[in-house]
């Protein structure tokens, strides 16, 4: 079976219109707190880990949905992500800046929910991880055009923060409103579990979960904060920098996901997470700001393997615990991600290198779990080890 034009359609309109204002919102953070707030490693900290609490309670997307339509509050998340994103530079200070990042956390955190949800819904077993990758190749060109974009406005005509964030955010609501009204609303091919709940067969993808929020926090968070205060990146090479890694997204993502259809997803999160520990021991120890680039480009390359913790969820998942499961799976997610960056800010103004090696833990914790996905996971054959934790 071939999945219907029309979803798939709006799915890559979806994967368009979020990095319209999320790659602007985080090419211009880092230049545009420490200039126009004069924030310091702390204050990041506690901005990032206010901007995880919606990704923490994006179980509650469980109950909005027994009112909306899982396609309605993804479009409407989306408007409130662009709201959030166009209000940014308005208020230019610490407390605006915390209100306003989680005024779009909370547009940001339940789409990428919901729409992890209608993806694992909408595309079919045999085409989920080349679409997939074919979805982050759509939302990697729009960076590449965003960042590109930034570039023209910083360098040639020196645009103001207000008025690059106020139109970003602006485009992202305007194609929200676009498509509410240009597309039908489809219906479900299974009926979703509208409630909370935790399935035992399902502990390893909730573990790889929890330990891939630990360790993006850090990415996220500090290695491009590491961009600009320790090596002096501007915001035209931040954007730059960004440039260069949607560019490998669009090239590689879908046959990444390809690959992983190939080859499995165990191999897929294997690769990832060796060469995760590698990165995050050499961010602990760069001192050129040349190499710390090359870093953050291929620490950026590894997310296109996450698509195998997606693909992995959907070959043991039942399909009507899709939308209950991508809320949950979120929440784990962000549990540390909410106490991270604001503990790990704190560690970062006495050794920002002890932040990385974290990380490298991290990244080894992932690894390890990792070893435990089957060849061929299914329903029934979910893990290697530990089968009694399965049973239900």
């Amino acid at each position: 079976m071939r999945t219907p034009s029309q979803q798939i359609r709006l799915l890559v309109l979806m994967s368009i219109a979020m990095p319209v204002a999320w790659a602007t919102w985080s090419a211009l953070l880092n230049n545009f707190v420490i200039e126009r707030a004069a924030f310091t490693g702390a204050e990041i900290g506690i901005l990032h880990s206010l901007r995880e609490v919606p990704g923490f309670l994006a179980f509650t997307a469980v109950f909005v949905l027994l009112v909306l339509r899982e396609q309605t509050f993804a479009i409407v998340s989306l408007a409130v992500l662009g709201l959030g994103t166009a209000l940014t530079g308005v208020f230019p200070s610490e407390y605006g800046l915390y209100f306003t990042t989680v005024l779009m956390s909370i547009g940001f955190h339940y789409f990428e929910t919901v729409k992890q949800s209608l993806s694992l819904q909408w595309l079919h077993k045999d085409e989920a991880p080349q679409l997939l990758g074919r979805l982050i190749s759509a939302g990697a060109l729009t960076s590449i055009v965003i960042y590109s974009l930034l570039w023209v406005f910083l360098t040639w005509f020196e645009l103001d923060y207000l008025w690059i964030y106020l139109l970003a955010g602006s485009i992202c609501v305007g194609m929200a409103v676009y498509m509410k009204v240009g597309f039908p609303t489809f219906s479900a091919d299974s009926t979703q579990t509208m409630e909370l709940f935790l399935r035992r067969r399902y502990w390893l993808y909730y573990a790889l979960t929890f330990f891939s929020g630990a360790r993006r926090q850090i990415f996220v968070v500090f290695a491009a904060f590491m961009m600009v205060e320790k090596f002096g990146y501007a915001p035209e090479q931040i954007a730059l920098l960004y440039l260069i890694n949607q560019t490998f997204n669009f090239f590689f993502a879908e046959r990444i996901g390809a690959l992983i259809g190939r080859f499995g997803e165990r191999r897929a999160l294997v690769v990832e997470y060796v060469g995760l520990i590698l990165v995050f021991t050499g961010y602990a120890l760069v001192t050129d700001a040349m190499w710390a680039a090359v870093l953050y480009v291929i620490d950026h390359l590894f997310f296109a393997l996450a698509i195998a913790m997606s693909t992995y969820l959907q070959k043991i998942g039942d399909p009507e615990d899709m939308a209950g499961t991508a809320g949950v799976s979120f929440t784990i997610n962000h549990i540390a991600a909410v106490v991270i960056p604001a503990v790990l800010g704190l560690v970062w103004l006495n050794s920002p290198s002890t932040v990385f090696m974290l990380g490298a833990g991290f990244a080894v914790c992932s690894l390890v779990l990792a070893l435990n996905v089957p060849d061929k996971p299914e329903k029934g054959n979910e893990v290697v080890f530990g089968k009694g934790l399965v049973s239900a």
